[in-house]
């Protein structure tokens, strides 16, 4: 049995059939698959249950797998200390929901770690996944005018910008010595 199947059991009965899977990740590290209308409840009975105590969300991103569908996978990171929790050692989760290019929006999970608002922004900024919910839906990594979402696959990379050219004052030698030694005479008259 592994760990991803045994926090799958742990959960099993809350939530209805297909909510949760549990898959073996390549790494090792335990993961589940979420579906998208029970990714709060989930992640709060992650947090909440006292075998488990997933209280620390660490970090979250996207994968972009276009042209399959479902397109996009979020990925979220979570941390158990260990402590009276699922095991006595500390332990890490990955939870993964898979996301439909035509409808690419998520409920926030702010309100489970308030921390994620950042993290859902950065995801909504670089690959357009909206977050129902959060309380800030400004871009974070992009310029506010930024047009597109830079980390999806079929984002152009040749962006046709026009370069910005700063030239640099130029002044003579003399000039440059004048006006050193004009500052000078004015600090030691003040």
């Amino acid at each position: 049995m592994t760990a991803s199947s045994e926090i799958a059991e742990a959960l099993k009965g809350r939530f209805p059939e297909g909510a949760i899977e549990a898959v073996q990740a390549a790494d090792g590290m335990p993961t589940l698959y979420v579906a998208r209308e029970q990714l709060v409840e989930v992640c709060r009975e992650l947090r909440d249950r006292p075998e488990l105590r997933f209280v620390f969300a660490a970090d979250m991103t996207a994968a972009d797998f276009m042209p399959r569908e479902p397109r996009y996978e979020v990925v979220i990171h979570l941390s158990s200390f260990g402590v009276g929790g699922y095991g006595d050692a500390p332990k890490r989760l990955r939870l993964k929901v898979r996301v439909r290019s035509d409808d690419a929006v998520l409920p926030t999970i702010s309100g489970v770690w308030p921390a994620m608002a950042w993290a859902e922004r950065e995801v909504w900024d670089l690959f357009g996944i909206t977050f129902d919910g959060n309380p800030d839906k400004r871009r974070i990594l992009m310029p506010e005018d930024w047009e597109g979402h830079p980390a999806r696959k079929d984002y152009p990379v040749q962006i046709k910008k026009p370069y910005k050219v700063f030239e640099a004052l130029q002044l003579t030698p003399e000039e440059f010595v004048e006006n050193v030694q004009a500052t000078r005479e004015r600090a030691r008259r003040e």
